[in-house]
């Protein structure tokens, strides 16, 4: 019998609704997987609900115990690790060893935030009058909204949950109905260790109802979301009405650079692996690349080589594979059809270019396309597929210009032995994050932000913990 998951609100899991619940697939497979409840609107509310009710005292616990609690959940999630990166890769599609590497690096990244509890700052400001001290500190939001993407969807839960409980926030979370199953076994998981009631919750269903209802409830105090431009748009106009905090992590258009100076063999080897990595479904991917002429041959020879090698398939049925099938139709008709209309406007695809010959999987051959031009649609809307276009330049000054030109500005990377070189893109780069002579992947203690239309805010490291938190400020008078 498929297992039909029911959500957590205040602790408990309310009998789920068979007639209103989501089914689940393999993208390799077609494989029915599991299904997962719409919560109603009444779930909805009462999820809301407890978190607020359990924030006051949450907020009054010492972090260095909120802390602890944290890292119980962390030991959970390690205790299973092995499950859950195979529910992960059965249901996202990303390759097992990356699967691991995310269960690794969510248990991580809790036990990162974890260690805040006693780093959390304020501030001593010096007041113009006599016998005064201003005091500046940090307090939590209140209750906190988490709604999560399918491409890292088990490391998303950590992200937005982790700083929040650290800083004495709640968190309601909805996973991606692409992706959800392995939330609802976080949440199973969250079940079994002593977090008292409400500080965490977990609701089902589409984004268009639950994400909305969760997004426009007047007791959320701040609203993180990672996906898509067009949703992060929705999410702020409905933010607007009540005023709610938003932070925001959205698409990307990652420039990389390579310059006749660079080692052409890392700089392929990481172009490649920045492309492939969760078969090009990651927003800091390295998503288009402009290579100085006098090594454009040698580099694109190097690269289609690499991408020729590239091995894909079923994660769960096949060993040494680099990149598993897309999550679904949807994601790979848009593939397909960009790939089409970069042929029309003038690209050459010299690797690839086409929908795979396999008998089930939502798989596109690994596709390199040349004789790319700014003006074309392939390099500048948003790819999220295998498929790297390539445009050749003149100067890093030209490389610089075309790469932002662009309405997004999350990641970017050059390649460059010359120190002068990559000191002058890093000043000029008008993007969150630029990569030197390494393939595009952030650390949790960085700060994961874009520019432009790739989001407002950020993630990880001190800057992302103090977005939960807003600013108190004490005048006090005393002689």
């Amino acid at each position: 019998m498929t297992t039909l998951y029911q959500n957590f609100i205040d602790g408990r899991f309310p009998p789920a609704d068979p007639d209103t619940a989501i089914d689940v697939h393999n993208p390799a497979t077609h494989e029915l997987l599991a299904r997962i409840p719409t919560a109603p609107e009444e779930e909805v509310n009462a999820a809301v609900e407890a978190a607020r009710r359990a924030q006051p005292a949450w907020e009054r616990t010492p972090a260095i115990q909120r802390a602890g609690h944290l890292r119980a959940i962390a030991a959970k999630v390690r205790q299973h690790k092995e499950r859950l990166a195979e529910i992960i890769t059965r249901e996202q599609g990303k390759i097992l060893g990356l699967a691991r590497v995310e269960v690794d690096f969510t248990a991580d990244y809790i036990d990162y935030m974890a260690e805040w509890a006693r780093r959390i700052e304020g501030e001593v400001l010096t007041s113009d009058r006599a016998g005064e001290s201003i005091f500046l500190t940090r307090r939590p939001i209140g209750v906190t909204v988490g709604i999560l993407p399918w491409n890292f969807p088990f490391f998303l839960i950590a992200r937005k949950m982790a700083p929040a409980l650290i800083t004495g926030n709640t968190i309601v979370v909805k996973p991606s109905e692409e992706t959800p199953i392995n939330a609802f076994e976080f949440a199973r998981l969250v079940a079994e260790t002593d977090l008292p009631a409400g500080v965490f919750n977990l609701v089902g269903g589409r984004g268009a109802d639950v994400g909305a209802a969760l997004c426009n409830h007047p007791e959320v105090g701040l609203i993180s979301f990672t996906g898509s431009v067009g949703t992060g748009s929705t999410i702020m106009q409905a933010a607007g009405r009540n005023l709610t905090r938003v932070n925001l992590e959205l698409g990307g258009k990652a420039p990389a650079i390579v310059l006749a100076s660079a080692n052409l063999d890392l700089a392929a080897r990481a172009v490649v692996d920045s492309r492939v990595i969760n078969t090009g479904q990651v927003c800091n991917c390295a998503e288009r690349v402009y290579v100085e002429r006098a090594v454009a041959d040698e580099f694109t020879a190097k690269v289609v080589a690499l991408m020729a090698a590239t091995r894909y398939g079923d994660p769960m049925a096949e060993a040494d594979l680099n990149m598993g099938p897309l999550v679904n139709q949807i994601g790979l008709d848009k593939v397909a059809a960009m790939v089409d209309r970069a042929r029309e406007e003038g690209g050459e695809v010299v690797l690839g270019g086409r929908k795979a010959d396999r008998p089930t999987g939502f798989h596109y051959e690994p596709t390199v396309i040349t004789h790319c031009r700014a003006d074309m649609e392939i390099m500048r809307k948003e790819i999220f597929g295998p498929v790297l276009p390539i445009q050749v330049v003149d100067s890093l000054d030209e490389a610089v210009a075309l790469a932002n030109d662009s309405e997004y500005g999350l990641t970017s990377s050059i390649f460059t032995q010359d120190l002068n070189a990559a000191m002058r893109a890093c000043r000029d780069l008008r993007f969150g994050e630029t990569y030197v002579n390494r393939e595009h992947f952030e650390a949790m203690q960085g700060f994961h932000a874009g520019r432009r239309k790739s989001g407002i805010g950020g993630a990880d490291g001190k800057h992302g913990l103090y977005e939960y938190t807003e600013t108190h400020v004490v005048y006090m008078q005393h002689g």
